[in-house]
């Protein structure tokens, strides 16, 4: 058990029948009245975020949440099997619960899978990966002086707007979280 005057950013909660982050909070003392937390908490399942105030002595159940590696596989149909890399055991998940997380993520690379109580609800992967790109139109000459870019498609489908410089068959560096283009290889 954990209480509101001992929130911290990144605290996982049990509250309502679902499992909270805390991303901010912030200990309120008015001149009136009696002190409260402010706090902006993130649902880990659905991924919306509310505001919500506490009083410090109200008391919640920490959620433990787990964070294995687990090795991407293949996609079969509508399932996605990943393989757990210590203890070897298979997981397919339906893309349903993977969503668009894997857009950028070949066969074979690592991912983390992260549970609650055994049932998977998110899946985190590389914060970098390098995709050669397989189709993309040729850049125009001329046009760089306004940092212009182009759309491409990377090995795994999904599409990254790229520099003009950068051609079909070069393997390019993206930051998964936001899907740019940092580099080429």
């Amino acid at each position: 058990m954990v209480s509101a005057g001992d929130f911290k950013n990144g605290l996982t909660i049990e509250m309502d029948g679902g499992i909270w982050q805390v991303i901010e909070f912030q200990h309120v003392k008015p001149g009136k009245g009696a002190a409260f937390v402010r706090t902006k908490l993130k649902n880990i399942v659905s991924g919306g975020v509310v505001e919500k105030s506490f009083r410090p002595t109200e008391k919640f159940q920490l959620a433990h949440i787990d964070k294995k590696d687990c090795q991407y596989l293949y996609q079969d149909g509508d399932f996605f099997n990943f393989m757990d890399n210590e203890t070897f055991d298979q997981i397919a998940l339906s893309s349903d619960q993977v969503g668009d997380t894997l857009k950028f993520v070949k066969e074979n690379e690592i991912v983390k899978l992260m549970s609650h109580n055994g049932s998977v609800f998110a899946i985190e992967p590389p914060m970098f990966v390098e995709l050669q790109i397989t189709e993309s139109e040729p850049g125009v000459k001329g046009d760089t002086a306004t940092g212009a870019t182009k759309p491409a498609i990377v090995e795994t489908g999904a599409q990254v707007m790229v520099p003009l410089f950068v051609n079909q068959g070069d393997t390019i560096k993206i930051d998964t979280r936001t899907g740019e283009y940092l580099s080429r290889v």
